[in-house]
Formats: structure tokens, sequence, C-alpha cells
């Protein structure tokens, strides 16, 4: 199922915006060469939002711990994190962000569940 998610107006290249009318909730980034990517928002590690990390080379730093998780495919490629979150996939049509939701599992921090 695909559901809109925002506005490409919504979105600032190079940083990420969280989306909570899903759970877990999103990260939703527009990466500064144009494309968009979705991932679920919440660190591996620990509970933190990758909505507010920092984008560079298609992976985003997780704020916490610097754990970096690639935009694409969702891996995790820095430590602490060992496990690497679940990515989306993202389309725009019409000026529209639009997200087909992962069937897989996702991969919460300790401690945290869905709602």
């Amino acid at each position: 199922m695909s559901l809109r998610i925002c506005s490409l107006d919504d979105l600032t290249p190079g940083e990420g915006l969280r989306i909570d009318s899903v759970s877990p909730p999103l990260a939703v980034f527009l990466t500064e060469e144009g494309t968009v990517h979705a991932l679920d928002d919440t660190c591996t590690h620990q509970d933190a939002s990758l909505a507010a990390g920092w984008v560079e080379d298609c992976r985003v730093e997780c704020p916490l711990h610097e754990s970096t998780f690639s935009l694409t495919t969702g891996d995790v490629d820095q430590p602490p994190a060992k496990r690497g979150v679940r990515a989306h996939t993202a389309e725009v049509r019409d000026g529209e962000v639009w997200v087909e939701l992962s069937s897989a599992e996702p991969n919460l921090p300790p401690g945290v569940r869905l709602a």
C-alpha cells in the first residue's frame, strides 16, 4: 500500500523530516542531488531520531552516537548500531511524496515498542 506522506515542498535538501502518522515513525530525506528516501526514523542502537541526523553521500548519521545508515538500503556501516533500519520505497508524484512501506519487521532499539 502506497501512502501520501508529505509534499516535496515540505522537505529541505540535506535534511530529514520525521513523519509520526505511521508506526514506527518514518524519516524522509531529500538529498542535495534531489532524490527522496524513506527509512524508519529510530536508530537501532538507541532511541534517537534519524530525521535529526546529518545527511551526506546518501547516508544519514545518527545524532546520538554517530552510527551511519544508507538512505537507499537502510544498512548500517558504523557502530555502535549493529542492525540496519527498514528502507521504504519513496517516489515523487505531482509534487507529493508517496511511500510504499516495507513489509519487513522493524528493527527497534531495546525498550522501544510499536505504538
